[in-house]
């Protein structure tokens, strides 16, 4: 059973329509990339995902059944700005915030412990939220939100404010939480995180789907006839090639007038060396680009 159902929903605030009978699925153990330039319904969907807003039409069930305050307790969601009590004690926001998800006392102040030592915060713990620094106020949130440990976790631009340190740590918890059975919904403009992570996305622009699959096949549908190659074959002013730039680990990227086959058959019949043929996929920030003219 999906984790979460999202069936044609449309939500139009006046004559703006946000969102256009989107539809997908989520399931357990999934971390899913829900992309989108900014204004294109993101936000909407997941206050529609949370019961925060209803939709006008269409219909969205979480962990089996419509979204009501019983299964909100089994859900977590990390907006993009952030929402913690500046002048309250980080250990105890954490065990009232797990106490408001159904944890007992006993159990929300270890877990709170156990989270802020795996974020690398456990001596914060008596410090107010106002002391510490804006990465470090980050960590705490997705602490809080991982705490009671949601079947159905969605992410707003966790990373921001983190160092590359920080970003790894919280990309190993989203590998753990997704690793327990817990579906996870990733919302960023980090697309390289988003190609190391998710294996299926949906890309919507202006209230609408534009873009959905998984990332590999998503970038295949993408591909033109860029390869990467190494070989001991000249590539500069063969009229396969419109340009050759260098690539990583010795390799060069061909930009190709002919399909690549082409290209491949013509070296073999020459008896060149060829160590390296591939097809140069796409990024999806590439495709992003590309599909709704806007920047990530």
């Amino acid at each position: 059973m999906p984790s979460l159902e999202v069936d044609r929903v449309v939500k139009n605030y006046g004559l703006r329509r946000a969102s256009d009978g989107v539809s997908f699925s989520v399931e357990p153990g999934e971390i899913f990339g829900l992309l989108g330039p900014n204004g294109a319904g993101k936000t909407t969907l997941i206050r529609m995902i949370m019961d925060i807003i209803r939709p006008d039409e269409g219909s969205i069930r979480a962990l089996g059944v419509p979204v009501t305050t019983g299964v909100k307790d089994r859900l977590a969601y990390l907006p993009e700005e952030r929402g913690l009590y500046q002048k309250q004690r980080v250990a105890d926001i954490l065990v009232f915030l797990g106490e408001l998800k159904g944890l007992p006392h006993h159990v929300a102040r270890r877990r709170a412990d156990e989270y802020l030592d795996r974020v690398g915060l456990l001596e914060t713990r008596h410090k107010k939220m106002r002391e510490l620094s804006r990465g470090m106020q980050q960590k705490v949130q997705i602490a809080a939100v991982l705490l009671h440990e949601p079947a159905l976790v969605i992410l707003d631009e966790p990373f921001i404010g983190l160092d590359p340190a920080n970003r790894a740590l919280v990309i190993d918890l989203l590998k753990e939480t997704a690793a327990r059975g817990a579906a996870v919904i990733l919302s960023t403009h980090l697309m390289d995180q988003v190609e190391a992570l998710c294996s299926r996305i949906l890309l919507i622009h202006e209230g609408r789907e534009v873009l959905a699959g998984k990332v590999r096949d998503v970038q295949e549908r993408h591909a033109d006839s860029t390869v990467l190659i190494e070989t001991d074959a000249p590539l500069e002013g063969r009229p396969e090639v419109e340009r050759a730039t260098p690539a990583k680990n010795g390799l060069t990227r061909l930009a190709l007038r002919v399909a690549p086959e082409k290209l491949l058959a013509a070296l073999v019949a020459e008896g060149r060396s060829i160590r390296h043929f591939e097809r140069a996929l796409p990024s999806l920030e590439e495709i992003f680009l590309k599909t709704t003219g806007a920047a990530p």
